[in-house]
């Protein structure tokens, strides 16, 4: 049997502003319960809402960083339902006006993946279950502006569900507009699934699947649900159309209900909120502030700086790091070098200390200043590396602290050279032995030289002149 596998998502992700869609009050993660909360955002009765720039701003951004078009003139709409975590009885969203339309993202095999739309609207409080059975309402999270991202459904299969998924998330992030922490519940995924017959021209029922908190669990999701729907067609089933929900430990998809009818949201215009208009000018104005995306910057790294594609990808997908890369690059000069750094040493640093670039003692300039001690063989890369522990912390400059500890390397020739022709006339065995082609007798030599000088001389320097000595010798 020839199947088709076709998904479509729906993904709710809370704006990174610091007060909510329509109030004062903190937009927080992890505060005390119902302490984040005001008349306007708990409901009370003559409580006027007030629409959050920053919000507003925060939307367009992702809508035309995703290649949509701008509904320059939008309104507010109330959707209307009764569940205990909506506090008015009603939702403030966008209906049948959203404020971006048919935009699109690309996976890495250029197939992209079209939006049908992007509108804002606040959250709702959220539900929490104690152990007695009883359910306690959390409204701190009432009135957090959202974006709600609609996609086509146009991704066939789990995997590019997932690169999706993954991909939207690290553009946000990289955007500013979200910090996409699924655990947290900033981006929540609800996926539609459904399964072609492509020998027989049926498809199953459309299941949509809830309660996904991970981005494996969406791919492990679909794969299940994938799996689940293709057994029913090889039985000349279709299956009812339905909502069913991820379970992390029984590892499968639960029914929870039937989806037989629409439900029916009796939406109205919301009268309290006038009608926004965006001008070309303030378009313009956030247009010109986007970055360059992920994307964008991984071809860049990989065509300009022949970086490979894992180290060019590791810069790209994390905004505080591809912006040290830049600014540290501008001083030292060396892509690879810099990006060799910063992946190996410094992100060492950085995960022991859980800190950031940005929250880091350590300035670009003496960062920089490390790496060219190093690259222009002042100091060794041990001596390097041991410097950048003590300087992480104290931010000291990292020359002045080589000199203080006398760790500069020696590259005078002339002195390098009275060395080296100590060293070969102290073993005058391992000459014989180099010229009998053993090479690890020169790298005795080395060895050796390098003693003498207490371990700051020149390694290039001495292999160079060892190399220019031994063949004097011939």
């Amino acid at each position: 049997m020839n199947t088709k596998t076709i998904i479509g998502l729906e993904i709710h992700v809370e704006l990174a502003t610091k007060t909510k869609m329509f109030c004062g009050c903190a937009n927080e993660f992890g505060a005390i319960p119902n302490t984040n909360v005001c008349p306007v955002c708990l409901g009370h009765p003559g409580a006027l809402p007030v629409m959050n720039k920053r919000a507003v701003e925060l939307a367009l951004t992702a809508g035309m960083a995703f290649n949509c078009q701008i509904d320059r003139n939008q309104k507010m709409d109330r959707k209307k339902y009764f569940y205990p975590d909506l506090t008015k009885g009603y939702q403030i969203t966008q209906y049948d006006k959203p404020f971006a339309k048919e935009g699109y993202i690309e996976l890495s095999n250029g197939k992209k993946i079209g939006l049908i739309e992007i509108h804002m609207e606040e959250d709702t409080g959220k539900s929490n279950h104690d152990e007695d059975g009883k359910v306690l309402m959390d409204y701190n999270r009432a009135g957090v502006p959202l974006i709600e991202i609609v996609t086509k459904p146009e991704m066939n299969s789990p995997e590019e569900a997932r690169e999706f998924v993954e991909t939207l998330a690290s553009n946000l992030r990289f955007l500013g507009v979200s910090d996409c922490i699924m655990a947290e519940g900033s981006m929540r995924c609800d996926v539609n699934i459904n399964i072609v017959d492509l020998d027989n021209n049926i498809k199953t029922n459309i299941a949509e699947i809830k309660n996904i908190n991970s981005i494996k669990a969406i791919e492990n999701a679909l794969e299940y649900e994938q799996k689940r729907q293709i057994e029913l067609l090889a039985k000349g089933e279709r299956g009812v159309k339905e909502t069913r929900r991820w379970d992390d430990e029984l590892l499968e998809t639960v029914h929870m209900r039937l989806k037989e009818t629409g439900n029916d949201y009796r939406f109205a215009i919301e009268g309290d909120i006038p009608e926004i208009s965006i001008s070309e000018e303030y378009l313009k104005e956030i247009k010109d502030k986007i970055p360059e995306l992920p994307k964008d910057k991984l071809q860049r790294y990989i065509n300009d700086y022949k970086m490979s594609e894992y180290d060019a990808s590791q810069l790209a997908n994390d905004r505080e790091l591809a912006g040290l890369f830049e600014k540290t690059n501008q001083i030292v000069n060396d892509p690879k070098i810099t990006a060799n750094w910063i992946l190996s040493e410094l992100s060492r640093r950085l995960n022991e200390t859980e800190k950031t670039p940005s929250t880091m003692q350590l300035s670009v300039e003496n960062f920089a200043k490390l790496i060219n001690l190093a690259k222009d063989n002042k100091i060794n890369n041990n001596v390097a590396k041991k410097l950048l522990r003590d300087i992480f912390e104290s931010n000291e400059d990292p020359e002045k602290l080589a000199k203080e500890r006398n760790l500069l390397q020696i590259s005078d020739s002339n002195f390098l050279a009275s060395i080296v022709d100590e060293v070969l006339s102290e073993n005058k065995e391992s000459i014989d032995d180099i010229k009998n082609g053993k090479d690890r007798a020169f790298g005795y030599l080395v060895g050796q030289a390098m003693k003498k000088t207490k371990g700051k001389g020149n390694p290039q320097e001495i292999n160079a002149l060892l190399k220019e000595k031994i063949g004097e010798l011939e």
